[in-house]
């Protein structure tokens, strides 16, 4: 099931929760069931059945067309994100593969939706791409086990995160967050995609252009810590809520290791896009 958050642009100010049909088509209204994907999420099993037999009777939808998407989760109480996660981003980087994930975060305020724009911050002169695979969790997760982790996932969806390098790399006393959460540095989108239509999350394409160029172009094969992995780490020190999101990291490709490095600039257009799940498209201004 694709779960989505839309408006529709005849009452704008009025966030829907509904199913999305597929990719980019038209919508059928879950807001009777839920509110909002997290308490849809949160409803468990007796949710996602209502809602199942209530589309197995071919319900009435909205025109993919006449609405606009936005985030398709809000309100979760912790946006956590994994670094160095590819193997051919590592070899792009030059270090070494690293023994135990590496956890930052951001905030949940940083999440946008699909097509939102991105403010250029003024603190940094150094924006960049970054398009990641995002784990939603599905159940309450303390110090799971990798072999049971999946049973905690809910679904996926695609991330971009929106870095700004100076702030990561070279300012802050060396702390990622000021350059990882800055205001809109989260959208995702266009859907929340439940783990069983998605399959295995190991094996998916995903790329990310700016202003119509490749940019990164791999597989999650590259993983060097599995969804399994990252979300058993992580519980072991946080408890994982539904709803939580958790990005995975990033593959080769970011305009800060190129050479010369290429930054983000005012105008430019950035796609990222997951096999399976769709695209986020923003517009720097």
């Amino acid at each position: 099931m694709r779960l989505v958050q839309f408006v529709k642009q005849s009452s704008p100010h009025v966030i829907l929760f509904g199913a999305e049909l597929d990719d980019g088509g038209n919508v059928v209204v879950l807001s009777h069931i839920a509110p909002s994907t997290l308490d849809f999420i949160q409803g468990g099993e007796n949710a996602m059945k209502i809602a199942q037999e209530y589309l197995a009777n071919s319900p009435p939808s909205v025109y993919g067309a006449d609405i606009d998407l936005a985030a398709p989760i809000t309100g979760m109480d912790k946006v956590l994100c994994i670094g160095m996660n590819y193997k051919d981003h590592l070899e792009e980087v030059g270090v070494p593969i690293p023994k135990e994930p590496l956890v930052f975060n951001k905030f949940p305020s940083c999440i946008v939706g699909p097509s939102a724009d991105l403010p250029y911050p003024k603190p940094t002169k150094e924006l960049d791409w970054e398009v990641e695979l995002a784990v939603v969790i599905g159940k309450k997760a303390s110090n799971v086990s990798k072999e049971e982790a999946m049973d905690y996932v809910y679904g996926f969806t695609t991330a971009h995160d929106v870095s700004a390098r100076d702030w990561q790399l070279t300012r802050n006393g060396g702390q990622w967050l000021l350059g990882k959460a800055m205001d809109s540095f989260a959208p995702i989108g266009p859907a929340v995609v439940t783990k069983e239509e998605i399959g295995d999350p190991h094996n998916l394409n995903l790329s990310c252009t700016v202003n119509g160029e490749v940019k990164q172009d791999s597989n999650t094969r590259q993983f060097v810590f599995g969804v399994d992995a990252v979300v058993s780490w992580i519980s072991k020190f946080s408890t994982l809520l539904p709803g939580d999101l958790i990005l995975t990291g990033t593959p080769p490709g970011v305009g800060a290791f190129m050479k010369p490095p290429q930054f983000l600039k005012i105008g430019d257009f950035v796609e990222c896009k997951i096999e399976k799940i769709g695209s986020v498209f923003n517009k720097v201004v």
